[in-house]
């Protein structure tokens, strides 16, 4: 491709609300360019790096079994509605209505419509197992999208659905998918892990996210040097100290003026935090069957812990969670910074499994300036629910081996579920087994988002100059420069040199604009293709062009009649170091 027919440009400033550093070099280097919040249009150098993305993708899905196929971007509501998700998915989900007033929705994901091919296609056990996916575009009206490509509300995604007639078929192909999605990213250039994470909207008995590092990552991953474990804080687990066996001792009230946090009532009364009841408000935003309700959730942790939003919204079957009002606090008999489970009312009381095992600890006492010492569960007061509900933190320990966990910013760039029968079930996938008896299909998903994997690999493949791609994902092998100047005219050794590198398959972006050759040698670091050429006047006097490494300093003349074999054998020791990276994960 010649630059001077290339449909994008270079900006010299990235625009002021972009942030991320992925965001300000795609928009500088002419990959993307804004639509609207959350939507952007692809311009030929992004659309060329994501085909060849999808590419990586589509050789290790099909290489695991997997067919292409392709589905609808709207779904009938009807299908949406069978599953539940109609009701429990807010906001987010783009409804409309056609002209027949039937209610119709944006793909957010395909599990409804994979099924619902499914039950028209699958009749016997002997048509499984079956392992299908597709590229598609999915919307979802994300109220904070940021970062550019990194959130977005239009987006193109890959979606895998594995179908099996038993669960052992659905753990292999979960392990299948599982090493295939660290071979996509390790080709790709990104180095990743894999971490449980919570299954969400989607459902189901398992999930694994796939994270790369990084410090703009939304998501926080608690991470354990000594074993291995790896979760997305909102589900991670980790050791809770035991509290010291003690009776139950007489509740009493004491005086606590002006102490309305966890730390000021620690050090009032002089004791740990771990020695008090933390108390959180919120209210929960319920789905039973085709309506909405709403609940007062009064959630209790031990003072050393936070509440984890996810787990409690996962352990009351919320759709969503909000903090409570101060008067919606007050209806239920409870106080704002003096609140406990004690006397309350039309709440649901839900404490961490710490604050069960943890004795005569101090609570509110539901007014103003004033405490309860030696509350205990069970005796005073009796929970709804019991579960884990608390948040991990770095320092706290392993949940497997005990030693610290650490913490860290992901971005997740892919995701793997066990759905189980979740779908198969709501849409009627049945088929007949062995000995004539009907079973659901056990189903699995696995999704990759293409622009969100390309934004990870700019965000940690460039320099202070722009961009460098990894050989297997840049948009063009090569960048050739022609400068002008006095001497030998280097501009037909230029084009001619451009027709055999393409003769040869080379990839190659020509630069044969009118420009200073600081603009062009700018442009080049900023678009960040793996090699430069330059065919200047000096080199062509002694029968050399210039060859360079974007990721490193030197600079090597090459003979010109060499030049094409060195270039291809350049690509191919590229390539060669990027394949290098594959190592076989395993999965327990």
């Amino acid at each position: 491709m010649r630059m001077t027919r290339l449909f994008s440009q270079t900006l010299r400033e990235a625009p002021a609300e972009s942030e991320a550093v992925s965001h300000q070099l795609l928009l500088r280097a002419g990959f993307i360019r804004p639509l609207a919040t959350g939507i952007f249009s692809y311009l030929p150098l992004a659309q060329r790096a994501l085909t060849k993305i999808e590419r990586i993708i589509r050789e290790e899905i099909e290489a695991i079994g997997g067919q292409e196929i392709t589905m609808p971007v709207v779904h009938p509501a009807s299908l949406w509605k069978e599953t539940g998700r109609w009701f429990q998915i807010g906001a987010e989900m783009g409804r409309f209505r056609d002209r027949a007033d039937r209610d119709l929705v944006l793909a957010m994901t395909h599990e409804e419509v994979i099924a619902d091919l499914v039950r028209k296609e699958i009749r016997s056990y002997r048509q499984l197992p079956q392992l299908l996916f597709h590229f598609q575009t999915k919307w979802r009206d994300d109220p904070r999208p940021r970062a550019g490509l990194i959130r977005v509300r239009e987006f193109t995604m890959k979606d895998s659905y594995s179908l099996d007639a038993d669960w052992e078929g659905l753990d292999r192909q979960y392990r299948a998918h599982y090493q295939a999605y660290f071979n996509i990213f390790n080709r790709c250039g990104l180095d990743v892990i894999a971490v449980a994470s919570d299954t969400g909207m989607m459902g189901g008995a398992m999930a694994h996210e796939f994270m790369t590092l990084l410090p703009i990552g939304e998501d926080t991953l608690m991470l354990c040097d000594a074993c291995g474990y790896a979760a997305n804080r909102q589900v991670a687990t980790f050791h809770k100290p035991h509290s010291a066996p003690e009776d139950p001792l007489p509740l009493e009230e004491i005086a606590t003026p002006n102490v309305s946090t966890i730390a000021d009532l620690a050090a009032f009364l002089d004791i740990p935090a771990a020695r008090t009841a933390k108390a959180v408000f919120l209210v929960a935003t319920v789905a039973e069957e085709e309506r909405e309700t709403t609940r007062f959730i009064f959630a209790v942790a031990r003072g050393d812990m936070d509440v984890n939003e996810t787990k409690l919204a996962n352990a009351v079957h919320a759709k969503a969670l909000r903090p409570a009002l101060e008067e919606e606090i007050r209806a239920i008999g409870a106080e704002p910074g003096y609140g406990s489970p004690l006397s309350v009312h039309d709440a649901v009381v839900i404490v961490d499994d710490a604050i069960a095992s943890s004795p005569n600890l101090v609570a509110g006492a539901n007014r103003i300036g004033f405490h309860l010492r030696n509350v205990n569960v069970g005796r005073d007061f009796k929970p709804d629910i019991i579960a884990d509900i608390a948040a991990a933190e770095a320092g706290d320990g392993c949940p497997q081996c005990g030693a610290p966990l650490r913490a860290e910013r992901g971005v997740e760039v892919g995701n793997i579920f066990k759905l189980g029968t979740r779908y198969s079930e709501a849409l009627g996938c049945l088929f007949e087994s062995g000995n004539k008896e009907m079973k659901p299909v056990i189903m699995g998903s696995y999704g990759i988002g293409i622009g969100r994997a390309l934004a990870c690999i700019a965000e940690v493949h460039h320099d202070d100059q722009g961009l460098r791609w990894p050989i297997s994902v840049a948009p063009y092998q090569v960048q050739l420069v022609v400068l002008g100047g006095k001497g030998i005219d280097a501009l037909p050794v230029a084009d001619r040199l451009y027709e055999e590198l393409c003769a040869a398959g080379v990839e190659v972006l020509y630069d044969d604009r009118e420009a200073t050759p600081g603009v062009k040698f700018n442009d080049a670091d900023l678009i960040g293709l793996p090699l430069r050429l330059t065919v200047a006047p000096r080199g062509l006097a002694n029968g050399m062009v210039e060859l360079k490494h974007r990721d490193r300093q030197e600079r090597e003349l090459v003979p010109l009649e060499e030049i094409i074999a060195r270039i291809e054998a350049e690509i191919v020791a590229l390539e060669t170091a990027l394949n290098a990276r594959l190592t076989t994960r395993t999965f327990s």
